[in-house]
């Protein structure tokens, strides 16, 4: 008879499934924060893994941390998101490395605040080109290795901003319902084929933007305590979203079962949004 401590040692030493083993995901921003989690699972899922980002410091610290996980390939990609040419020659240095693009997660975002009367130009049109060109060209390039493959997963990082307004980040909340306007419009374009396209809104995150935003909260004489309270007041969980919980939901549409979810929005909010 088979005792509790033999069938644990069997299950420990059954390796975990790996859908994703022999993909190669791009993943833009994903040196820390929500893309640092995300490269996490899906490695975890057995994908090999080039990180795209400007900071080459956190890029070499973030592949050494993924190179941990056994049975997959890493590799760090410098990539300017606001250079049309860093975009091609990034995504044709990570093809070189790894091989053809099976998943792409435009992670990368920025988010700046300031009232409308206030907004420059400049800044407007340096957030569009982070957090919605960038995609456009991202999507563009890997759609060729996405096809021979006849497989694809697309999944564009959004916000639950793209989803309802917010006041003093009106270029943020502009990109980000432009992005997921990108991301329906692909999806229903690429249906009959292999490759599917969504969006996952998270809510505010336990990340730098929103530890920033606490500190912002915290000039006005508030503890911290205060500030998380002003910045989860929306969230009917009563929390911050933790960076896990958005890769949980990337990874479950980056599954080869996952086949049927394409053009969708899919809020990672704690039911702010619904």
């Amino acid at each position: 008879m088979q005792t509790a401590k033999a069938t644990k040692a069997l299950d420990d030493a059954t390796p975990a499934p790996r859908p994703l083993a022999g993909r190669h995901a791009l993943i833009t921003g994903g040196n820390r924060g929500i893309g640092a989690a995300i490269a996490a699972e899906l490695a975890d899922l057995g994908a090999n893994i080039t990180l795209a980002a400007r900071d080459e410091a956190a890029l070499r610290t973030q592949r050494e941390a993924l190179c941990q996980r056994s049975g997959i390939a890493v590799a760090a990609q410098r990539m300017d998101l606001r250079e049309p040419d860093s975009i091609a020659q990034g995504v044709a240095a990570a093809q070189d490395n790894l091989g053809p693009i099976s998943i792409l997660i435009n992670n990368a975002g920025v988010a700046p605040a300031a009232p409308l009367a206030k907004l420059e130009l400049a800044i407007w049109r340096e957030t569009f080109d982070i957090n919605v060109q960038a995609a456009f060209l991202l999507c563009q390039a890997v759609l060729d290795d996405m096809q021979d493959q006849m497989f694809g997963r697309i999944v564009n990082l959004a916000s639950t901003a793209g989803l309802r307004g917010y006041p003093f980040v009106v270029a943020y909340v502009a990109s980000k319902h432009a992005l997921i306007g990108l991301t329906r419009a692909l999806a229903l374009e690429l249906a009959k084929g292999p490759i599917t396209v969504n969006a996952v809104c998270p809510g505010y995150t336990e990340t730098e933007m929103a530890r920033n935003a606490i500190a912002n909260i915290q000039q006005s004489g508030k503890s911290e305590a205060e500030a998380r309270a002003i910045l989860t007041r929306g969230n009917p969980q009563g929390r911050l979203i933790q960076p896990g919980d958005v890769a949980a939901a990337v990874g479950w549409l980056c599954l080869p079962s996952s086949a049927a979810i394409t053009g969708q929005a899919i809020a990672v909010a704690g039911g702010e949004v619904m």
